[in-house]
């Protein structure tokens, strides 16, 4: 994540954690139907990030698969909250 995109680990995780974070399960794009697409706001970076998680075995929890800066289209997800 940090080398392609330069999002780090803690940052997709505040991005997680925003209280008005939008969730998309599964993410319409996902090509396996497993991803998720999560857009939320990251405080430390004062910017929306658009972070892809993928259902854990068992359904409990996540892994974090990728982050990076929200296009203008996740950014309108996220302020209108849909």
């Amino acid at each position: 994540m940090w080398e392609r995109h330069k999002v780090t680990v803690a940052e997709a995780n505040e991005a997680i954690a925003d209280a008005g974070a939008v969730w998309f399960d599964p993410d319409p794009s996902s090509r396996s139907g497993l991803g998720v697409r999560v857009i939320g706001y990251c405080r430390s970076r004062r910017t929306v990030l658009t972070v892809m998680l993928v259902h854990r075995d068992g359904g409990a929890g996540y892994w974090g698969a990728n982050g990076w800066p929200s296009n203008s289209s996740d950014r309108h997800r996220h302020e209108r909250g849909e």
